[in-house]
Formats: structure tokens, C-alpha cells, sequence
């Protein structure tokens, strides 16, 4: 990417960069890390025409980790009961940042974290 002069890295980071639980603390510090060197790469890379993201998804993102949460009915109720977009985030719910951030459309953004929590972030 340097020697061509372009590029485009996205990171998966995640809420827990900004918003930690608890008994997850060396996942949330890694994560905040992640961010950190988004940040230290745009500053760095930027100068060769490298843009640096993040994207950071909810925890609650329904997956096969996450199904066996999504099936116990008071959990599936708690989750959607504290998320502003009442609903579980999907794996497709990332597709559009991710376009976004690999696409010209972004060439001018550089260390950014684009959350895509359906307002989790501001909750708890």
C-alpha cells in the first residue's frame, strides 16, 4: 500500500473500546487498543494515501456465538428492552460501513471508528 500510494484497512474493533462490562476487561483493553493503533496508523499512513478505520459493532450482533443468548427469552427480552433499536444487530447490519470505508466515498476519513450498535453506545 505504501509503494502504490493507496489503500484502505478497516479494523474490526468494538463497543467495548468505549464501553466495557464486566469479566470482559482484557477484551475490552484490546479492543481499546485496536482503536488506539486505527489512530496511530492514520497519523502515520496517511501521508501515502492510506485511509485507517474501525468499525465497531455491538456486542449483541445475533451470530452462532451469540445464538444460544438470543433463544433464552429473558435474555432476547433484556437485549432488545436496552437497545435503543429494539432489535438485535445482524452480520449484514456491518455491509453498508464496510462499503462505505472501503469505497472512494471515504477517502477524506482517516482514524475514524464507525459504530454500528443501534445506539448501544449511549445506554447502560
Amino acid at each position: 500500500m505504501i509503494r502504490r500510494r493507496s489503500g484502505k484497512i478497516i479494523n474490526i474493533c468494538s463497543i467495548n473500546c468505549e464501553r466495557p462490562m464486566p469479566e470482559i476487561a482484557n477484551y475490552s483493553a484490546a479492543k481499546g487498543g485496536l482503536v488506539l493503533l486505527t489512530r496511530a496508523m492514520c497519523v502515520e499512513w496517511a501521508k501515502y494515501n492510506i485511509q485507517i478505520n474501525g468499525i465497531a459493532p455491538d456486542i449483541y450482533i445475533l451470530t452462532e456465538m451469540t445464538l444460544p443468548l438470543s433463544q433464552n427469552p429473558e435474555c432476547n427480552a433484556w437485549i432488545e428492552s436496552i437497545t435503543p433499536a429494539r432489535r438485535w444487530g445482524k452480520p449484514e447490519d456491518l455491509i453498508g460501513a464496510a462499503i462505505y470505508l472501503s469505497s472512494d466515498a471515504s477517502n477524506f476519513v482517516n482514524g475514524h471508528v464507525l459504530f454500528v450498535d443501534g445506539g448501544m453506545r449511549y445506554v447502560l
